[in-house]
């Protein structure tokens, strides 16, 4: 397409998946009972997510618990009492913490960009957790033997490790989730934390090439989770700088639900750097009233306005339409329907613009 349009990445599981894997943590469904629901998932995913006309794939992330800690699905040193996330509706979501070291991923990426290849001849998308994100699984009180600089120097190479694992097993793209971003302006206001962030972030970036960073984006949003978010309510203002401060090629930026777009957009066009590709959200996951393409379209035309051309520019959902994996508010009808209307309106906006 002239104008590049890529998924987020989570779509909604089916139910016969989220039942195989509540009769797996049972005991009631075996391994390979397990792993042939996974199969069947990934296959309709990529299947209906060709159909929309999508020119890059995801997996929907079928297999992943939550788009946040599939690094450490079964990972035995965990304790349960890390960090809470509030959201807007009230319900919350708690990281476990850490109790030894050396820290080790259990999962890497590579394994479900392995599998998606296999079923599509499109380019595959995979998403990685941040380490940003992953910092705050070492306990403010420390561990004994494993000093928070030991943990985070193991950290940084785990995540390197799993970029490097997509990127090997043919991913075109590898995006970073960086929810947290905008909520660390929220937790501390003097965008410490959001320094600290960037600057761990860069830390596995730096490891990297430039070319390697050209295919490498960072996601950001206020959070989505059963139609609610964390920090929607913090001026995009405040995170803008910061962000566009991480070495990547590609920003993934939440739009379509903000209340003031022309504002926000007039922000991204001073504070994005030279050959920075910014991907405009175009769809709100969070919403159920299905976009139409005509929407979409001038959703684009009013971010490429806003942005001087549509050049280094693409479109994006706002965010994944199910992050969590038990996150079933959205369904996946719904979530293939605003695909649809994403990669139809972003063609209809490049014929108005003269370059389909």
């Amino acid at each position: 397409m002239a104008i590049p349009t890529e998924p987020i990445g989570s779509v909604p599981r089916p139910a016969y998946l989220l039942e195989a894997v509540k009769n797996h943590g049972e005991g009631q469904l075996d391994d390979e009972g397990l792993a042939q629901a996974y199969a069947r998932a990934i296959s309709e995913t990529i299947s209906a997510m060709e159909a929309t006309g999508s020119p890059v794939i995801s997996d929907g992330e079928q297999t992943k618990p939550s788009f946040a800690t599939y690094p450490i699905h079964g990972l035995d040193s965990l304790a349960p009492d890390g960090v809470v996330i509030p959201f807007e509706d009230g319900h919350t979501r708690q990281l476990p913490l850490i109790t030894k070291g050396p820290f080790r991923y259990t999962n890497y990426t590579g394994q479900y960009v392995e599998a998606a290849r296999r079923l599509t001849q499109l380019p595959v998308k995979q998403a990685v957790i941040a380490p940003s994100v992953l910092s705050l699984l070492y306990p403010q009180d420390g561990i004994d033997g494993y000093a928070r600089d030991a943990f985070i120097a193991d950290l940084t190479n785990e995540c390197e490790k799993d970029i490097r694992s997509a990127f090997s097993a043919g991913a075109d793209s590898v995006q970073i989730d960086f929810t947290e971003g905008r909520l660390s302006c929220k937790l501390d206001p003097s965008r410490g934390l959001l320094k600290d962030f960037v600057g761990l972030n860069n830390a596995v970036l730096d490891r990297f090439s430039d070319q390697e960073r050209a295919r490498i984006g960072v996601h950001t949003c206020p959070g989505g989770d059963h139609d609610s978010t964390h920090s929607a309510d913090v001026d995009y203002a405040e995170l803008l700088p910061g962000l566009f401060a991480i070495k990547a090629g590609r920003f993934f930026l939440q739009m379509a639900s903000e209340t003031d777009r022309p504002r926000v957009l007039d922000i991204i066009a001073r504070e994005k750097r030279p050959g920075q590709t910014v991907f405009i959200g175009v769809i709100d996951p969070i919403n159920e009233t299905i976009e139409s393409a005509e929407t979409v379209r001038d959703r684009v035309l009013e971010a490429v306005e806003h942005l001087g051309g549509p050049a280094d520019f693409g479109s994006t959902d706002d965010c994944g339409f199910s992050p969590f994996g038990d996150d079933i508010a959205t369904s996946r009808e719904t979530a293939f329907a605003k695909i649809k209307a994403r990669v139809d309106g972003t063609r209809l906006a490049a014929e108005r613009l003269g370059i389909a």
